[in-house]
């Protein structure tokens, strides 16, 4: 199974997926092409989507069953472990690595001395 998903891609190359790929939604394909076939896609889509974004999940042989590629996604593809990831951008602009506030919490607070 193939699934790849476009977001402001051009028009044309949502028509040239339909040859291939059934367009379930606008701008997501699912079809079941050989890996040739996948792989010309992919550098299709990489070569004709202009300043839009692309993504594609398909099915493999590994322990999640299934791989992902990404073509102009502010989304990071991490490994990790032998797992593939997706690592989001933070909403503030600032590292995930914050260092979390010392003491309790105000709801931890509100639970230790009964009060509701």
């Amino acid at each position: 199974m193939t699934v790849i998903v476009l977001t402001n891609c051009p028009a044309g190359l949502r028509g040239f997926l339909t040859r291939w790929l059934l367009e379930i939604s606008a701008g997501v394909f699912i079809g079941n092409p050989s890996a040739r076939i996948r792989d010309l896609l992919w550098d299709e889509v990489q070569q004709y989507a202009g300043q839009g974004r692309a993504l594609l999940a398909h099915t493999t042989s590994n322990e999640q069953g299934f791989t992902f590629r990404t073509h102009d996604h502010a989304w990071q593809l991490v490994d990790h472990e032998g797992l593939s990831l997706i690592r989001r951008p933070s909403q503030n602009g600032t590292s995930s690595t914050q260092v979390p506030k010392k003491g309790w919490s105000n709801a931890s607070k509100r639970r230790r001395f009964g009060k509701r």
